[in-house]
């Protein structure tokens, strides 16, 4: 019994912790002088600034594309890759997922993109 013992302290050698200090260099870069962080008095990247001087913080899209893209990230009514919209809101309430009528109407109205948000990304 002792040699098994033995045998599994040499399989699962266990590395000791050493007495002496031996300090190691940081691996993580330190962060650019440039950038903003929550709570920095840094203004803001000229990215976010459009040509006005304003923040440029609007995006493309009103509040039906908002909706619909809220309903593309919605996995209750299954998957979105591959297939349009309607289809996905139709597949959706044959399977009793009760998808909600606005985003119907919004689909049959026929001034939002059928396309999934999702649609030639993945």
């Amino acid at each position: 019994m002792a040699t098994t013992s033995k045998n599994m302290n040499v399989f699962y050698r266990q590395k000791k912790k050493s007495t002496t200090s031996t300090k190691k260099k940081s691996t993580k870069s330190p962060s650019p002088k440039h950038s903003a962080t929550f709570g920095s008095d840094i203004t803001q990247p000229p990215a976010l600034v459009s040509h006005g001087g304003s923040l440029d913080l609007k995006d493309d899209f009103d509040e039906q594309e908002q909706a619909l893209r809220q309903f593309d990230m919605n996995m209750a009514y299954g998957p979105c890759v591959g297939i349009t919209r309607l289809d996905r809101w139709e597949r959706a309430q044959r399977m009793g997922l009760n998808p909600p009528k606005e985003i119907e109407s919004l689909l049959k109205g026929g001034k939002v993109k059928l396309e999934s948000l999702f649609d030639g990304r993945v």
